[in-house]
């Protein structure tokens, strides 16, 4: 089974909460604690042991703030 590896640019991320509405494992949320360059909160990895590597947070992203990498469980 494919594993993934979530990126979150935040200085891009404008906190529109798409990518933590369609994530299915509930990989990111939006950190309440930290405010970007913009005044956004962003999203940020919460669970990165259940990201199986879909990529539908990345490709929901308006900003293209998140990339994706698959790879195996055992790497």
């Amino acid at each position: 089974m494919a594993k993934g590896r979530i990126t979150i640019d935040e200085g891009r991320c404008q906190g529109c909460s798409l990518c933590v509405s369609f994530c299915t494992n509930s990989v990111i949320a939006l950190d309440a604690s930290v405010l970007n360059s913009k005044g956004y909160h962003p999203a940020a990895v919460v669970a990165a042991e259940s990201c199986t590597g879909c990529g539908i947070c990345a490709l929901m992203c308006p900003d293209i703030a998140i990339t994706v990498e698959r790879g195996d469980e055992n790497d």
